[in-house]
């Protein structure tokens, strides 16, 4: 059980875990006060959003759409890792969940199944949704998957939940009966990574890089990232990763790769 982290807090606890943050407008005071409960907090939840443009999942995860008013999370991690902070304070984003499971977390012990919708976790998970249609096509590209462990772990860094990461971060998908999301992406896997950076102090990074690569003749972005790292779409992540602003080339650069 914890009291929620100020919105300034919050805040320098995901810089300090290395997540590069976008502030979206109001996003300290945009929130559902008034509809119920903002805490205590007990963990994590980690959506996927159905939605295809980072632009465009911004302005539907803050503002929300019929029925289902925003904010819907706190953070949106888009494609390219950044996370975008559009609200703060109690989000429609977790709904009515398993009382089990937040038994289960808060006592930070393996997860149940969960098969009721009688809990409200509103209240009790700050929420992160993630650019993906959610089609268990879209990829996840690891600098996507490793912001979302990196804001996992700065929430359990600040409020010394789970050290080893288990049960202090959960999906949409273990909290309600009927979710998938996110799906394509391991939430075990993601549990790991989290218990692996609560081992080193804040700023520890994976050593995202494994090589350097040195451009040819022909070369693009795309057929980089389908020789060396076996999808093509992963291309941005190398655009990232090197600080690109086009995909333009020039032969005898030298490029940084991601962890194949």
């Amino acid at each position: 059980m914890a009291t929620p982290l100020t919105a300034a807090k919050f805040l320098a606890a995901l810089k300090a875990e290395g997540v590069r943050v976008v502030e979206v407008g109001n996003w300290r005071t945009h929130n559902r006060a008034g509809h119920g409960a903002w805490g205590p907090v007990h963990g994590v939840m980690i959506h996927h959003t159905v939605t295809k443009g980072t632009a465009n999942t911004v302005k539907i995860v803050r503002d929300g759409y019929a029925g289902l008013p925003g904010p819907l999370c706190h953070g949106m991690i888009a494609k390219d890792g950044t996370v975008h902070l559009v609200g703060y304070g109690r989000a429609n984003h977790a709904g009515l969940g398993d009382d089990d499971v937040l038994a289960a977390v808060i006592a930070e012990r393996s997860l149940p199944a969960d098969n009721e919708a009688n809990t409200d976790g509103n209240a009790r998970f700050y929420g992160f949704e993630c650019e993906n249609l959610g089609d268990g096509k879209d990829p996840w590209p690891d600098v996507q998957v490793e912001a979302m462990v990196r804001a996992s772990a700065a929430l359990v860094r600040a409020h010394g939940w789970g050290k080893d990461g288990t049960t202090s971060v959960i999906g949409h998908l273990e909290w309600q009966p009927g979710k998938i999301d996110p799906r394509g992406v391991s939430m075990g896997g993601i549990r790991r990574r989290v218990a692996e950076r609560l081992e080193h102090a804040a700023s520890w990074s994976r050593g995202g890089t494994t090589a350097t690569y040195t451009v040819v003749k022909g070369d693009t972005l795309w057929s980089i990232a389908t020789a060396k790292l076996g999808n093509g779409s992963r291309y941005t992540e190398i655009k990232t990763l090197n600080g690109l602003k086009t995909d333009t080339l020039a032969v005898g650069q030298k490029l940084k790769l991601p962890k194949k």
